[in-house]
């Protein structure tokens, strides 16, 4: 049996927009249902209530809107942080769509360790790690 490890955003009735966006970064398939498909009436039925992102890469991303009347709990970035990590140069892309509209607190570019790093919060306050693999440089021996 796999076992997965999934981050799991809230947001406080932006859950679509930011899983459009997240979407439009990562690609891959995204599925959302909303609070109105599982019963609830009026202005939060078009909350969602469970949205997944899976992407070709096997990335996973879910969130959620917060249920009516927890909107007001909604702390974003003080718990968690999304990381991205690898080899791909596809993650100079990702870092550069996440950015848009946010707040960059480490730049993206080369750390002392070798590899290309970032750290951000995306427009909708959530904080995300990039880090690209340094490519090993050949020497001569």
């Amino acid at each position: 049996m796999a076992v997965t490890l999934n981050p799991y955003l809230n947001f406080p009735g932006t859950a679509r927009e930011a899983m459009t966006f997240y979407q439009s970064v990562l690609g891959g398939e995204l599925t959302m249902n909303t609070f109105g498909e599982y019963g609830a009436e009026g202005a939060e039925a078009d909350g969602i209530m469970h949205a997944q992102l899976e992407t070709p890469d096997g990335l996973v991303l879910m969130a959620s809107d917060l249920p009516p009347g927890q909107e007001g709990s909604h702390e974003p970035g003080t718990s968690i942080t999304v990381s991205l990590s690898g080899d791909d140069a596809r993650l100079r892309d990702y870092w550069s769509a996440l950015s848009e509209g946010g707040e960059v607190q480490m730049p993206f570019e080369k750390q002392m360790w070798g590899d290309e790093f970032g750290a951000l919060t995306d427009r909708f306050g959530i904080p995300w790690m990039v880090n690209l693999r340094g490519v090993q440089e050949s020497g001569a021996g």
